[in-house]
């Protein structure tokens, strides 16, 4: 039998193949006739059919809106004849049969295999679907931060070093590569250019040291921290929705606001750009939308980001923002917001390095 909650999705999601309405019955009938049901009406019936004891366990997976919205379209449906329910019935149990309706995830993945393997083989099995993205161990490294690969690296011998880099993407290995020390980095080129065909025997142990040692460790830690995420959330506020959560936060939890305020990158990080940074930044974005960003802005990200620019250039930006009269603070939102989306977007190509800070407040109208 199916469980409680495949019956809910499948509630939900599906619509009935049933024929075109049939003619009208006598006045003062009401009941449902054969047409295509919308999918509360099949939970509604369903629900109904099933009564009390067998309808129990289902109603205790809806939510206050979908109870409220069954009630209601329960409340409405009249008399239902036998066939219609006997046809949803069938109906019902055969798209079940023919989807099985299983939600697949980690939780019910794990959950599975712990009733049919060993608990050390699922853990096994868990931490390679856990950790980063790949069909194989060389596949799943290229997806791995270089930072994070280099680091481990940094500590193995050379000749390891050497045939890992050799057996994932060029373009990530050049990354990794680049950060180990000086030293070591030149002792695994001659090693790699020196390098004969690996031995199958030799590969195995590579790829199951690093299964053991570095990707069971990987995707223990690789969950992110809670702030991190928040942080990410906020940066997406409008300024006065996040003053409102950080100002809430701090009352009662400052430590974890301070947290949070510390990951966040905002408008006013921008400042922390060196001269070519902001040089690429405003290479990339909308003239237009740089007046209305500063619009908004304090005096000194007005100056830092003019003082990059010419002397031609930062006069015409002066010109635009006298011009444009008062500008909406949703629309200096907005416009900062792009820029600080752009900034991220070239640091996480490579072409420019950013730094975090903390939140600033804002003003209601900007003249």
């Amino acid at each position: 039998m199916a469980s409680a909650g495949a019956l809910v999705d499948s509630l939900f999601s599906r619509k009935s193949s049933a024929p075109a309405p049939a003619e009208k019955a006598a006045a003062g009938k009401a009941a449902v006739r054969a047409r295509p049901l919308s999918g509360s009406e099949r939970a509604a019936i369903l629900l109904l059919a099933l009564g009390e004891s067998y309808g129990a366990e289902v109603w205790k997976l809806l939510d206050d809106e979908e109870i409220r919205h069954i009630s209601v379209t329960m409340s409405t449906l009249g008399t239902i004849e036998s066939d219609s329910v006997e046809k949803l019935m069938i109906d019902f149990v055969g798209q079940m049969s023919a989807t099985g309706a299983l939600m697949g995830d980690s939780t019910a993945t794990e959950r599975l295999l712990q009733q049919l393997l060993p608990a050390e083989r699922v853990a096994n099995i868990m931490e390679e679907i856990r950790g980063p993205a790949g069909r194989n161990m060389w596949e799943k490294l290229s997806n791995v931060q270089e930072e994070v690969l280099a680091n481990y690296l940094k500590n193995e011998y050379p000749q390891t070093i050497a045939v890992v880099l050799s057996k994932i993407r060029s373009e990530h290995a050049a990354r990794v590569l680049a950060i180990l020390p000086e030293e070591l980095a030149l002792d695994v080129v001659n090693r790699m250019l020196r390098m004969e065909a690996i031995q199958k025997d030799v590969l195995e142990r590579v790829e199951q040291t690093l299964r053991t040692e570095f990707m069971s460790n990987l995707s223990q830690t690789s969950r992110r921290d809670a702030h991190e995420l928040i942080a990410e959330i906020f940066n997406n506020f409008d300024r006065q929705t996040e003053t409102r959560f950080i100002g809430a936060l701090e009352e009662e939890n400052r430590e974890a606001a301070e947290r949070i305020k510390a990951l966040m990158f905002t408008f006013d990080d921008l400042v922390k750009l060196d001269a070519a940074a902001c040089q690429t930044l405003l290479r990339n974005f909308d003239r237009n939308k740089l007046a209305i960003a500063l619009k908004g802005a304090s005096e000194a990200a007005r100056e830092f980001f003019k003082g990059n620019m010419s002397t031609r250039a930062a006069k015409i930006l002066d010109e635009e923002m006298e011009s444009m009269g008062p500008v909406r603070l949703r629309e200096v939102d907005e416009a900062q917001m792009a820029l600080v989306n752009l900034a991220k977007e070239l640091a996480a190509k490579g072409d420019i390095v950013i730094a975090k800070g903390s939140a600033s407040a804002d003003d209601e109208l900007i003249y």
